[in-house]
């Protein structure tokens, strides 16, 4: 008798609404960060005399823990390979909370100096650490439940976490920008980052309920599991790493350009208010909701490759026009355009990207390829993007076009990666002696 049939499983509903909720507080935790970063930490934790070293040294602390993701996933992964997916999600998600609260509780550099900073960067890295090795976690809780006709629906569920906890960023903090100045930057900021504790309590609650999944307890009871899966993963799955890796740069570069990086230059260089940069932002994000679970059920008919692949060329089609739309001063091309961006083109990207990952790996060290794809590609793609871009726009004075460029460069290299997806996945599947 299998291991499916051993134990009973909790509803699927259930299943999904612990891996989106998880995957949701996590993700709000991290960008509640990333949009304070672009609002009010370059005043509060770097000031200087030049406003542009203080916005490059806010966003180095964000790409910061882009660096310690793959860490954290090394570390975490190689937990839920080898103890098992649920344990991990409740250590990664308590980590992401306690540091989270903290950063709200911290005092700023005009209480105490260069201290401030550098506790901010601490607790920057604890956060590096959790969401490192949440994302695979979530996704696999999702992906190892699903029926295998309905595994891009179920994989595109945890990524609508990422939307999700964005939007509860941008809503809480545009909330609190609703108050004076003054009063947003002595306390305003802080409560939406204090509060997020209640959701993490939330967040615990419900996963403490669901079991381990059904591929990994067959795997256990098979004594299938690697002893040190990140060693096996880099030694006989490289390619599909490669891939992964290769897969991520086109769902996170964007992404940032279009959800972070946008309300500095918005903002900055283009005079919007912060409420229209930000209300523009929370608009992208609820239509990317929408649109995400569609596109993962929209896989399970015509492929996860083919979707993806849609995507990523709409994306490279869209970074020169995104731009001009912006160029336009009007509030209702920023909003259309985040919309079109974030909302409509990336949303197949990201909605494929979890279970094709996870179909080029075996049970055994699924979590770990997958999270070393991600965290990874993240580190090269995703936490340097605004920071990239706030430099070109610097070093061309003011000019979009190299960050058009630069966009178009990161959506070549995941259509080649992607393109490839196939041959790898036969390759290490056949290695393993699964099936897809």
């Amino acid at each position: 008798m299998s291991a499916d049939t051993t134990q009973a499983r909790p509803p699927r509903a259930k299943v999904l609404i612990a891996s989106l909720t998880g995957s949701t507080i996590e993700w709000f935790d991290f960008f509640l960060y990333g949009t304070a970063a672009a609002l009010i930490f370059d005043k509060l934790f770097f000031p200087s005399d030049d406003p542009l070293v203080s916005l490059m040294l806010s966003y180095l602390t964000f790409s910061l823990t882009f660096f310690i993701r793959p860490l954290g996933g090394v570390v975490f992964s190689h937990i839920g390979d080898r103890i098992g997916r649920k344990k991990t999600l409740i250590i990664t998600l308590s980590l992401m909370g306690g540091a989270t609260m903290g950063i709200g509780l911290l005092p700023t550099y005009d209480s105490i100096g260069v201290l401030a900073p550098v506790l901010l960067i601490v607790l920057r890295v604890v956060q590096g650490m959790g969401i490192g090795g949440e994302w695979g976690g979530a996704l696999l809780l999702a992906y190892e439940y699903a029926p295998k006709e309905r595994r891009g629906f179920f994989g595109s569920v945890p990524q609508m976490g990422i939307t999700l906890g964005m939007l509860l960023a941008s809503l809480a903090l545009t909330l609190m920008s609703l108050l004076p100045d003054a009063q947003f930057e002595a306390w305003g900021w802080r409560v939406p980052f204090v509060g997020s504790v209640l959701l993490v309590l939330l967040g615990l609650w419900i996963r403490s309920g669901i079991d381990e999944t059904p591929s990994f307890r067959k795997a256990k009871e098979e004594g299938n599991v690697a002893k040190l899966p990140v060693v096996e993963t880099f030694r006989f799955h490289w390619r599909a790493v490669l891939v992964a890796v290769g897969a991520k740069v086109v769902e996170t570069a964007p992404f940032y350009i279009f959800g972070t990086f946008v309300v500095s230059y918005a903002t900055g260089t283009l005079s919007f208010d912060n409420t229209s940069a930000l209300n523009a932002v929370t608009v992208g994000a609820i239509v990317a909701t929408v649109c995400i679970p569609l596109s993962g059920r929209l896989s399970d008919t015509f492929g996860r490759q083919k979707v993806y692949l849609v995507g990523a060329v709409l994306l490279a089609l869209f970074a020169v026009p995104y731009f001009l739309m912006l160029g336009t001063g009007s509030v209702a091309m920023l909003v259309l355009a985040t919309v079109i961006g974030l909302g409509v083109f990336w949303a197949p990207v990201t909605a494929t990207i979890g279970t094709l990952s996870s179909e080029i790996f075996s049970t055994r060290v699924r979590y770990t390829g997958v999270t070393l794809g991600y965290q990874i590609g993240a580190a090269l793609a995703g936490g340097t993007a605004p920071l990239i871009a706030t430099w070109l726009l610097s070093r061309f004075d003011d000019s979009w076009v190299p960050i058009a460029v630069y966009l178009v460069f990161t959506a070549l290299i995941s259509i080649v990666a992607v393109s490839l997806a196939h041959r790898a996945s036969k390759a290490e599947l056949e290695r393993a002696g699964e099936s897809a």
